[in-house]
C-alpha cells in the first residue's frame, strides 16, 4: 500500500509527521492488505490564526481495487488527533464498503450444473420408463 502525505502551507511537513501518518494508516487499515492500493492524506490548518477552534483538518482518500475511492474528513484541535480520528473513520468506512462488496459477491447467483439421469446408450431419461 502506497501512502502519500500532502500538506498545505499552514502545516510544516517533516519526517516525523510523515512517519506518524504512515503509522496511523498502517495500524488502522493495514489488515485490508492488497485491497487498498493507495492512501492519499491531506493535512491543513484551516484557521491558522485561531489555534483553539479545531481547525486542524485531515482528509484521507483510500483507493480500493475494484471499488470507488473512499474518503473521510476529520477536524480537531490537535493535528495528531485529527490524523488518528480520520484513520479510525477510514477503517470503519472500509469495513462497511468492503463488507457490502463481499456480501454482494457472496449472494450473487451461482450457476449450478445439474447432471440429468440420461441413459448414454438410448439418450432417454432414466426416469422415463
Amino acid at each position: 500500500m502506497q501512502i502519500n502525505v500532502n500538506t498545505d502551507n499552514t502545516i510544516e511537513k517533516h519526517q516525523g509527521l510523515d512517519e506518524h501518518v504512515e503509522s496511523v494508516v498502517q495500524s488502522s487499515i493495514g489488515r485490508f492488505g492488497e485491497q487498498v492500493t493507495r492512501v492519499d492524506v491531506h493535512l491543513s490548518n484551516e484557521n491558522k490564526e485561531k489555534h483553539a477552534d479545531g481547525g486542524n483538518y485531515c482528509m484521507m482518500e483510500a483507493r480500493v481495487s475494484g471499488y470507488q475511492p473512499i474518503v473521510v474528513h476529520e477536524h480537531s484541535v490537535e493535528l495528531h488527533q485529527s490524523i488518528k480520528n480520520a484513520g479510525g473513520k477510514l477503517a470503519r468506512a472500509l469495513d462497511s464498503a468492503l463488507g457490502r462488496l463481499a456480501d454482494k459477491n457472496k449472494h450473487a447467483p451461482v450457476a449450478v450444473a445439474v447432471e440429468e439421469d440420461i441413459d448414454p446408450l438410448s439418450d432417454k431419461h432414466l426416469t422415463d420408463s
